[in-house]
């Protein structure tokens, strides 16, 4: 197991255009760690850093107490999984899986030993003398993962491994890398830019967004999956987790003191929030456009189960089976709601109806920074 420290890393390629940008940190021995973000945030990047298959521009990569800038890739002991299974199709599986044991010239009773033992760990006996193209999609991932272990890195870094596989696949091979991490006890690092992966998989999530001229830094938010759910650090992070999307609502500031501050919605509505004691007070302003965040299965269609409420018009609905998904309008602002599921739907049908919520479940985040108040 293998603890690793990124040391403000950055990255610029030939066009001078910085693709990541001082980034810290302290991924501990043991731990899943999930990257995620949208196209071009430089989560990939950051792994192929890791893995010594790019060069940083600047910054320390640090393997428990040993710097790895200037090791070679082969030389980490970092064992890779790819988006691509990138098999040998002239091979069968026990092959592949004995290719790289061979290169480091072990006995034939010790390769043996080690392919026969991932083999059951994947529970892949049975392909072993099979050919890639005989595999399905989810078998040709397990042999390449297999392919990874036998190798015992000292990491493992997956690049979208499931992203080929279809949803039945995807969940079953989630499962089994969750699995497989937990009988491994490695230091584990994957890329995705699906947050069901991301929140089902991770010990911890790291959460990227591309570099823009409102966003100077890759690194949004580090924390378990429930602590970034629950606790965003800006909007970007909170709109990011959650299906359906987190819900924004244009609001403005119309007075603040030193323990509280009111919002007014467009629709003069309003409401008083508590200042938080991490909060800096000045921070907050008058004037000051925010909005107001409340994720969809926070709303609720009977009186009483919220101290607030919203007047909205209907738009459309999907049943889902297990759920509803409900859509409204509320001025200028869309609005999703998720409910478990209904079987009175038509009372929403009406062109207004009310969203009732409780203040404790919102966010209120500054317009202009995104940073979270609330």
């Amino acid at each position: 197991m293998t603890a690793i420290i990124l040391k403000h890393i950055s990255k610029n390629y030939s066009t001078n255009v910085p693709v990541l940008k001082d980034i810290n940190l302290s991924i501990e021995s043991g731990e899943l760690i999930v990257f995620i973000g949208s196209s071009g945030c430089g989560k990939s990047t950051l792994l192929r850093i890791i893995s010594g298959l790019d060069t940083p521009s600047g910054g320390e990569i640090w393997f428990d107490q040993d710097l790895m800038n200037q090791v070679a890739p082969g030389q980490r002991q970092v064992g890779m999984v790819f988006q691509s299974y990138a098999l040998y199709p002239h091979m069968t599986v026990k092959e592949n899986l004995s290719f790289g044991l061979k290169q480091k010239k072990l006995g034939k009773q010790e390769i043996e030993a080690s392919v026969q033992q991932v083999a059951q760990t994947l529970e892949i006996e049975a392909l072993l003398n099979l050919k890639p193209e005989a595999l399905s999609g989810g078998q040709q991932q397990r042999v390449a993962i297999g392919r990874c272990i036998v190798q015992t890195p000292r990491l493992f870094l997956f690049d979208e491994p499931l992203s080929n596989l279809d949803t039945e696949l995807r969940v079953k091979t989630r499962r089994e890398i969750r699995r497989l991490h937990q009988t491994l006890k490695a230091t584990m690092i994957y890329v995705t830019h699906d947050q069901v992966e991301a929140m089902t998989l991770a010990d911890k999530i790291a959460v990227f967004a591309p570099l823009s001229e409102h966003n100077q830094i890759n690194l949004q938010q580090f924390g378990t999956p429930l602590t970034l759910y629950n606790q965003p650090a800006n909007k970007f992070v909170a709109g990011f987790l959650g299906t359906p999307k987190i819900n924004f609502i244009a609001a403005t500031v119309i007075q603040c003191n030193d323990v509280s501050f009111d919002i007014e919605l467009a629709n003069g509505m309003r409401m008083t929030f508590e200042i938080n004691k991490n909060v800096n007070t000045e921070a907050i302003f008058l004037g000051q456009k925010v909005d107001l965040a409340i994720r969809p299965e926070h709303f609720r269609l009977l009186a009483g189960q919220g101290d607030m409420n919203l007047i909205v018009e209907y738009d459309s609905c999907e049943q889902l089976g297990a759920e509803t998904l409900m859509y409204f309008t509320f001025g200028q602002d869309a609005i999703a709601a998720k409910f478990a599921q209904q079987t009175s739907i038509s009372q929403t049908a009406e062109s207004k109806t009310n969203l009732y919520f409780n203040l404790a479940n919102c966010f209120v985040f500054d317009h202009e920074s995104g940073n979270r108040l609330v």
